[in-house]
C-alpha cells in the first residue's frame, strides 16, 4: 500500500499538466467542475457512438471557452473516408483553434469506412495538411484484449516514426489500470526502444468498485489477486467506491528518470465533478494545493 504521505516533489511533477476526459454530453458537468480545474487544461473529447460531428464540436468548443485546451478524438475505424475525416476537421476548425488531436483505432472490429486503424489516418497527412501541431496516440501497458503485444509495439513505433517524418508532435495515453507495476515495465521498455515522448498514464477517477470491474473487463485491464488486495476490494461483493490513490501513490514512489516525461490522465467513470472533487482533496492532502 502506498505511504499516505507521498514525496512532494515526485507527485509534483507527476500532476503537473494531468489532463482530463469527457463525452459531448458531459458539457454541463464540465461546467460545474470548471472552476476546480487548472487554467490550460488537456480535455480530450470522445469519439463514441450516438454522437455526431455537431455534438463532439460544441463540446470542443465549450472546452475552449471556458479556458481549457480541448483535445478532439479520432476513431479511425468509425470514419468512412478521408473526406469524412476532413467534415469534421473543417468543423472543428470553425469552433476551436485546432492544434491538438488524439488518433485511436476505434472499438469497431471491422472498419465502417477505408480507414483501417490509427496509422491509416496518420499516414494520409489529412492532420498535417490541417495544421495539426500535436497528436496523441495510444499505449497499452496491460496489452490489448484483441491485439498481440508484438502488434502493439509495431504499431507504436510505426505511428511514432510517421509522426516524426511529418514533424508532428506526439505524446501517448495509456488506458487506465489499477497496478503500477506493469505500468513502470512498460514505460522502461519503450524509453528503450527509443519512444521519448511524453506519456499520460490512464487512471480511473472515484467510482464505485462495479462500476471500474466493468470498466476493466471491457478495456482488458488486470484485476489480480495482489490489485484486488490492495484496494481493498471485495469482487464477490461489490461493493463500495475506490479511487486511483494507490496507483498514484505507487508511481510516486517508483517513477524515475528511466520512465521518461510522464504526467497522468483522469478517466472520469464516475462523473466529472466527482473525480475533479476528489483532484482538489487529493493534493490538498498531500500539501500541493
Amino acid at each position: 500500500m502506498a505511504k499516505a504521505t507521498l514525496d512532494r516533489a515526485a507527485l509534483a511533477r507527476l500532476m503537473t499538466d494531468y489532463s482530463l476526459e469527457i463525452t459531448p454530453k458531459d458539457v454541463e458537468a464540465l461546467e460545474k467542475a470548471a472552476p476546480m480545474i487548472p487554467q490550460g487544461t488537456l480535455i480530450s473529447v470522445t469519439f463514441l457512438p450516438g454522437a455526431e460531428f455537431e455534438d463532439r464540436a460544441r463540446a470542443a468548443e465549450r472546452i475552449q471557452q471556458l479556458g481549457f485546451k480541448p483535445v478532439p478524438h479520432l476513431s479511425a475505424r468509425r470514419l468512412l473516408n478521408p473526406d469524412n475525416l476532413r467534415e469534421y476537421l473543417d468543423l472543428l476548425k470553425t469552433k476551436i483553434d485546432l492544434k491538438h488531436v488524439f488518433v485511436i483505432a476505434g472499438d469497431p472490429s471491422e472498419p465502417l469506412g477505408t480507414f483501417e486503424d490509427a496509422l491509416a489516418v496518420i499516414d494520409s497527412g489529412i492532420l498535417k495538411e490541417y495544421g495539426i501541431e500535436h497528436v496523441g496516440i495510444s499505449g497499452y501497458p496491460e496489452g490489448h484484449p484483441d491485439i498481440t503485444n508484438e502488434k502493439l509495439a509495431k504499431a507504436m513505433h510505426d505511428k511514432v516514426a510517421s509522426l516524426k517524418r511529418q514533424g508532428i508532435d506526439y505524446s501517448i495515453m495509456t488506458q487506465f489500470g489499477f497496478d503500477a507495476d506493469p505500468v513502470l515495465d512498460w514505460l522502461k521498455q519503450i524509453r528503450a526502444e527509443g519512444i521519448d515522448g511524453p506519456v499520460r498514464i490512464g487512471v480511473a477517477g472515484p467510482a464505485s468498485i462495479k462500476t471500474l470491474l466493468r470498466f476493466a473487463a471491457r478495456c482488458g485491464v488486470g484485476t489480480s489477486a495482489k490489485v484486488v488486495k490492495k484496494y481493498g476490494l471485495s469482487i464477490t461483493s461489490l461493493i463500495g467506491n475506490a479511487g486511483p490513490d494507490p496507483v498514484i501513490g505507487d508511481l510516486t514512489e517508483e517513477l524515475g528518470e528511466e520512465h521518461g516525461q510522464v504526467h497522468l490522465h483522469f478517466y472520469p467513470f464516475g462523473g466529472l465533478v466527482k473525480t475533479n472533487e476528489w483532484i482538489v482533496d487529493f493534493k490538498k492532502k498531500q500539501g500541493l494545493a
